[in-house]
């Protein structure tokens, strides 16, 4: 038979194309290593992924609403779908606003979408850094994406507040004659702050489209570039592990980011796509119809910010009527302390959180394996304590709906809160370090003594005990994969050389934190009493098992 010609199989015009690009522009060869970057496989990991895919939709919803949504405050009369507010004078902010929900096909749903997806995308960022702060995952060299996260969460709740201020209906008006009040308790600078803002004297005529402005490119700008910032560090730093076995401080276990993790992502992306749909058409959010346009002359009745804004609500409303008549000024310290300088407070701790650990123990290692809540008592329950803190007064932010609910008084609940805001935070320490240096204790007893296995054994001479297992090999990595705290000496006043210390003070302030820090924290056992324990173990089993023969 004659030999069949040889033939060149056709490629398929994607991989042309690639092909095209890559020899002008080098993609693939920049990014093969990271396409084969190894990321680990843990739930816990999946939360910052909320946030991320949250802010996706907030993106995509977003960009619908923009196409219909007039931000103006001239006035016009309503002639639209909704016959309660037909004919009413309303500026064309709300109008449009009331056009989307009930003539726009759709947009009820992506209004709706759209706030549940900014709920959503806060409450996942706090979520997230609560999981990065009890595992220690800020650790150096992470520092500074620990720094970006607390950016995120401050600017996602700025744009939070400038979104729902945005139709102009009464209960966002009331929410922007609030900030106007806050501006204005600013000693000095507050009222210029406000006439800049409102053009004028509250409400002016741009405040609508200054804050939308803002809504829809300065901040999303920014979001953006951090956001960028933030998945940058994490694809080029190692990323952060559970300690297991083989697992170390050097590598990292898990999948490749193509196909495993991609894919993996992709579909989390549709779940939480899937899940802000199913809210936006069932649960209804800020039906701004009823009520109505913004007047200055009314406010809604048991009205609430949204629930990130509710914090600083609640300082407001339980802090004293203080204020100081100085020169013909007056200074109202019970609007400019809760709620100017106690959120910018929180957020200055959240950011040095990282660095002032770091100073008081010393640690300047790079740190790739997480740790247990449990074997860092003092960071977790500090966090707790904060965590405290603002629950309660977030609680505080809906005292009057308290009072109404539970058929209770506004001034015992707001009395309660201005004690608990100070007494909570310290009882909620002290327990949750207690508990966790508990925890502590328990799994160096499981370590030296092995598990429970439920099993009672009687002695000769009568007595019960229960029967011991060690712990199998995989359980008791994990135990053990920490390392020992470190306790700074006390700096002495001179060197070996006779050379006065520098800041003595300083260094002996830091020992004394730093012995605080590890106060009775259980220690990991060593390796000469793991020995110790498990040649116990195994004398315990041979003297059974020779007592169980002679039973026989």
């Amino acid at each position: 038979m004659p030999a069949e010609a040889a033939t060149v199989p056709r490629r398929r015009p994607g991989a042309v194309l690639a092909t095209w690009v890559d020899d002008r522009t080098g993609l693939a060869t920049a990014s093969k290593k990271q396409i084969r970057k190894v990321f680990p496989d843990h739930w816990s990991f999946m939360l910052g992924e909320i946030a991320l895919w949250s802010f996706v939709v907030l993106l995509l919803t977003g960009t619908f609403l923009t196409l219909w949504f007039k931000p103006s405050m001239a006035e016009v009369v309503y002639d639209g779908s909704y016959d309660q507010l037909r004919g009413l004078e309303m500026s064309e902010a709300y109008a449009s606003t009331l056009h989307i929900s009930f003539e726009v096909r759709g947009g009820l749903l992506m209004r709706q979408m759209h706030h549940w997806a900014a709920m959503l995308f806060v409450a996942a960022m706090l979520i997230h850094m609560m999981r990065v702060f009890f595992t220690g995952a800020f650790r150096k060299p992470r520092e500074l994406n620990w720094v970006i996260g607390c950016l995120l969460l401050m600017l996602g709740t700025l744009e939070g507040f400038t979104g729902y201020s945005l139709p102009d209906d009464l209960l966002s008006g009331t929410g922007l004659r609030a900030a106007d009040g806050f501006m204005k308790s600013i000693p000095v600078i507050g009222t210029y702050a406000s006439f800049f803002l409102f053009d004028g004297e509250f409400p002016g005529g741009a405040i609508i489209s200054r804050l939308y402005t803002v809504h829809v490119l300065l901040i999303p700008g920014v979001l953006l570039a951090l956001i960028g910032a933030h998945m940058l560090l994490l694809v080029f730093q190692k990323h952060t592990q559970w300690p297991g076995p083989g697992r170390t401080n050097d590598n990292v276990v898990g999948y490749p980011m193509l196909p495993v993790y991609a894919a993996k992502a992709g579909g989390y992306f549709f779940i939480v796509f899937g899940l802000v749909a199913v809210m936006g058409g069932l649960l209804s959010i800020n039906p701004v119809w009823r009520y109505g346009p913004y007047n200055p002359s009314e406010v809604t009745a048991g009205s609430q910010p949204d629930w990130y804004m509710g914090w600083p609500d609640g300082a407001l409303r339980i802090m004293p009527g203080w204020e100081t008549h100085l020169l013909g000024y007056t200074l109202s310290w019970n609007v400019f302390l809760p709620i100017i300088v106690l959120p910018g407070l929180m957020f200055t701790i959240l950011l040095v959180l990282p660095f002032v650990e770091a100073w008081i123990t010393g640690d300047r290692r790079e740190h790739h394996l997480l740790q247990r809540p449990r074997n860092a008592p003092t960071r977790t329950a500090l966090f707790v304590a904060l965590m405290t803190f603002y629950g309660l007064l977030w609680a505080a932010g809906g005292n009057d709906i308290l009072a109404v609910v539970f058929n209770l008084s506004i001034n015992n609940i707001t009395y309660f809160m201005r004690v608990m805001v100070f007494l909570g935070p310290v009882i909620a320490f002290v327990v949750t370090r207690r508990w966790c240096i508990s925890l502590q204790r328990q799994d160096e007893a499981r370590l030296l003594h092995g598990y429970e296995t439920g099993v009672i054994t009687r002695s000769p001479e009568g007595g019960y005990a229960e029967k011991h297992l060690p712990l199998p090999a995989d359980e008791a990595y994990r135990l053990t994969a920490r390392d020992r705290d470190p306790l700074l000496p006390a700096p002495d006043a001179t060197d070996e050389n006779g050379v006065a210390a520098r800041h003595p003070r300083l260094g002996r302030l830091r020992a004394r934190l730093s012995r605080a820090w590890f106060a009775h924290n259980v220690q990991k056992p060593t390796a000469e009493e793991l020995e110790a324990a498990h040649e116990h173990e195994q004398l315990e089993q041979r003297e059974q098992r020779e007592q169980h023969a002679l039973e026989r």
